[in-house]
């Protein structure tokens, strides 16, 4: 269990951390809610699912022909859906 916690690089939470901390305030009780949530989606999704994750929503964003398979493609829908479903269970948890 420790290793699989404990396979998101530092840099991975501490992004992620800042950018819960961006939308949810800048006090200690939320550093410590948004830390709470990042290991809560760790204990349910591997890294590799979280950066491929990631990567499909930066690339949702992006504008253009080429961009708009990946808002539509069953895999990427698939693959931020199962990654909003450990967002959605890390903020029952801790928030």
């Amino acid at each position: 269990m420790a290793a699989k916690l404990n396979d998101y690089p530092t840099e991975a939470r501490a992004d992620y951390v800042f950018g819960c901390m961006a939308t949810n305030g800048q006090d200690r009780m939320t550093l410590q809610r948004c830390s709470c949530s990042i290991d809560v989606i760790a204990s349910i999704l591997p890294y590799e699912k979280y950066e491929r994750a990631e990567t499909v929503l930066s690339l949702q964003l992006a504008t253009g022909e080429k961009m708009s398979a990946f808002k539509t493609m069953h895999m990427a829908t698939e693959i931020v859906a199962e990654m909003r479903r450990a967002q959605a269970e890390a903020e029952m948890v801790c928030f």
